[in-house]
C-alpha cells in the first residue's frame, strides 16, 4: 500500500474514532446523571397524578412479590426487596427520572438472573426476563422519563433497555419459560412515543403562551411610543409656540423704546438667547420621547385623523366635545367647579384627551350608560372625574387595542400628576386624574 493510502487510511480511522467518542461523551452526559427534575403538579388536578403514581408503586410492590414468591420460586427476602425496587423506582421517578431508569433496569436484571436457575424447575411456566410487574414498573419509569427529559435522551434509553433484552433473552436465554422480551421492547417503545409526544405538545403550549405574551407586550410597548410621540408633538407645539412668542417680542421690545439704554439692549438680548437655546433643548428632549423613526413624514395624526401640528385642543372646546358625545347617543352630564381659570396649555390639552379618551370609551363598553364629567378646580391643578353608570346594554367586541388607559397614564405622568381608573360595584366605571399645575407654573417641562 502507497504512502498516500495509508495516510488517508490512518485519518479515516482517527475521523470515526473521534466521531464515536463524541458520542460516547454525549450519552455518558445524558445517562449518567442524577439531576433532580421533580414532575410538577398537574394544572387542574394538582398533585393527584402523584398519588395514583404511589397507588401503582404500591400494588407493583405487592404483586411483584406474589409473582416471585409463588410462580419464580424466589425466597421471600429475595422476591421483597426486588419487588420493593420496582416499586420504589416508580416514585422515585418523579423526582429523578434517568436514576430511576437506571434502577428499574437493573432491578430487570438481577431479578431475572435470580430466576434464571429455576425456569427448568419451578418457574417452568415463569414469564421471563420482564415479570409482569416489572414491565409494568419500567413502561411507567419511561412514561415519566419521556415526558421530562428531551427526546434523544428517551431514545437513547430506549435503546438500551433493547439491548439489555437482547442480551437476556437472545444470547442468554433459558428453558421453558414464557418470552415477554419482544413484548416489553414494544409497549416501552409505546411509552416512549408517547410521553415524548406529551412533552411536544406541552412544549408547544408553553412556547404559544409566552409568544402570545411576548406579543401583547410589543403591542402595549409600541402603544406607548406612538403615545409619547403624540404627547410629545402637542407639548412641542404648544411650548415652543410661546418661547417663539419670547424670542420674537425680545428682539421686537428694543424697536419700541426711544433710546433704549445698552443694559437693556443686553438684557433682551439675553433673554431671546436664553428663548432659543431653551426651544433647542426642548426639542431634542422631546424627540427622545417620539417613536423609533421621528424624521419620517407624518402628514396625518393616526389617533385623530388630523395634522400634526394643527392647534391643539383645550378646556374651551369642551363643550364641542360634550355634544359630539351626546350626537352620538351618550347621555352625559357636566360639572365644572371651583374657580374656572386659564391653565397652562399643556395640562389643559391633557385634560381634554382624558375626557374625550373616557367618553370614548362608555360609548364602546358601556352602552346605555350615562356619564358624568367633573373638572375641579384647585389651588394647586385640575381634578378630572369621569364616572359612569353601569350599561344597559350588551356591547359589542371593540376594534380597539384596549391601550387607551396607557395614553391617559402617560399624559398624567408627564405633568407630574395621578390617575386612578377602576370598576364600580354597582358595574359602572370611574376615571380620576389629578392634574397639577405647579411644574407648569415655575416653568418646567
Amino acid at each position: 500500500m502507497s504512502r498516500v493510502g495509508r495516510v488517508t487510511g490512518t485519518g479515516i480511522q482517527h475521523a470515526v474514532a473521534s466521531r464515536a467518542w463524541r458520542w460516547l461523551r454525549i450519552l455518558r452526559d445524558d445517562l449518567c446523571t442524577v439531576r433532580a427534575d421533580p414532575l410538577p403538579p398537574s394544572v387542574w388536578l394538582r398533585w393527584l397524578p402523584h398519588g395514583v403514581l404511589c397507588l401503582a408503586a404500591l400494588g407493583i410492590t405487592l404483586g411483584g412479590m406474589a409473582q416471585l414468591d409463588e410462580y419464580g420460586g424466589l425466597s421471600f427476602g429475595w422476591a421483597f426487596s426486588i419487588s420493593v425496587a420496582q416499586g420504589g423506582a416508580v416514585v422515585f421517578a418523579m423526582w429523578r427520572p434517568i436514576p430511576a431508569w437506571w434502577l428499574s433496569t437493573s432491578v430487570t436484571v438481577v431479578g431475572a438472573a435470580a430466576v434464571h436457575g429455576l425456569l427448568g424447575g419451578p418457574a417452568r411456566e415463569f414469564t421471563w426476563p420482564w415479570t409482569t410487574t416489572g414491565t409494568i414498573a419500567h413502561l411507567l419509569v419511561l412514561l415519566l422519563l419521556a415526558l421530562r427529559v428531551p427526546t434523544r435522551v428517551s431514545a437513547e434509553v430506549l435503546v438500551v433497555t433493547g439491548l439489555v433484552t437482547y442480551v437476556l433473552q437472545g444470547l442468554w436465554g433459558g428453558a421453558h419459560y414464557e418470552s415477554t422480551g419482544v413484548i416489553a421492547v414494544s409497549l416501552s417503545a409505546i411509552a416512549v412515543a408517547l410521553g415524548s409526544a406529551l412533552r411536544g405538545r406541552r412544549e408547544a403550549r408553553q412556547e404559544l403562551v409566552e409568544q402570545t405574551t411576548l406579543t401583547a407586550e410589543e403591542r402595549a410597548r409600541r402603544t406607548l411610543l406612538e403615545e409619547r410621540s403624540r404627547i410629545a408633538r402637542e407639548l412641542h407645539d404648544v411650548v415652543a409656540h410661546h418661547m417663539s412668542v419670547i424670542s420674537i417680542q425680545a428682539q421686537v421690545a428694543p424697536h419700541l423704546v426711544e433710546n433704549p439704554s445698552e443694559e437693556l439692549k443686553e438684557n433682551l438680548a439675553g433673554i431671546r438667547q436664553n428663548a432659543l437655546e431653551a426651544l433647542t433643548e426642548l426639542r431634542r428632549v422631546l424627540g427622545v420621547l417620539r417613536s423609533e423613526h421621528p424624521d419620517s413624514p407624518d402628514p396625518v395624526e393616526p389617533g385623530t385623523g388630523t395634522a400634526p401640528h394643527t392647534p391643539q385642543p383645550t378646556l374651551d372646546r369642551l363643550g364641542a366635545l360634550v355634544e359630539n358625545t351626546r350626537a352620538a347617543g351618550l347621555r352625559v352630564e357636566v360639572d365644572v367647579r371651583g374657580e374656572a381659570r386659564a391653565l397652562p396649555p399643556g395640562l389643559e390639552l391633557s385634560a381634554y384627551r382624558i375626557v374625550q379618551e373616557a367618553l370614548s370609551n362608555v360609548l364602546r363598553h358601556a352602552p346605555g350608560a350615562v356619564a358624568h364629567v367633573e373638572l375641579r378646580y384647585t389651588a394647586y391643578g385640575l381634578i378630572v372625574e369621569v364616572v359612569n353608570s353601569p350599561p344597559t346594554q350588551a356591547a359589542a367586541p371593540s376594534p380597539g387595542a384596549g391601550h387607551g388607559l396607557l395614553g391617559m397614564r402617560e399624559r398624567v405622568g408627564m405633568l407630574d400628576g395621578s390617575m386612578t381608573a377602576h370598576p364600580l360595584p354597582d358595574g359602572g366605571y370611574k376615571v380620576f386624574a389629578f392634574l397639577p399645575t405647579g411644574d407648569l407654573k415655575d416653568g418646567t417641562v
